[in-house]
């Protein structure tokens, strides 16, 4: 993530459905104030977009077959974002336009 957060002059977006989905995962084995604290570092560091009713609509017609991964496509798209790090990658290949890069070759993206 250092390298992520090193990206001079690149906006970082993550939505707000991946903050809940990190909490949820982190609720398992963590306080609830280290959790606090690190969904405030994370809104330093990315600027979280949420979805509104329209994006719903545009995601339920995308050709992928995972429709939360349609979800978050249509946000990236709509922000015109270039590259899309994920761990499932094999979800996000049937998309055009953007770069899918996995976590661990994130240093492929230009600084």
């Amino acid at each position: 993530m250092k390298y992520v957060f090193s990206l001079q002059g690149k906006q970082l977006y993550t939505s707000s459905l991946s903050i809940a989905q990190v909490v949820s995962v982190l609720q398992k084995k963590q306080t609830n104030k280290i959790i606090e604290k690190f969904v405030i570092y994370l809104m330093g560091k990315f600027k979280i977009i949420s979805f509104v009713d329209e994006d719903i609509k545009t995601a339920l017609h995308l050709k992928g077959t995972d429709i939360e991964d349609n979800m978050q496509y249509a946000m990236a798209k709509k922000l015109k974002c270039f590259h899309f790090v994920t761990n499932n990658v094999k979800d996000y290949n049937l998309f055009d336009n953007i770069d899918v890069v996995l976590p661990a070759q994130i240093r492929k993206i230009d600084r």
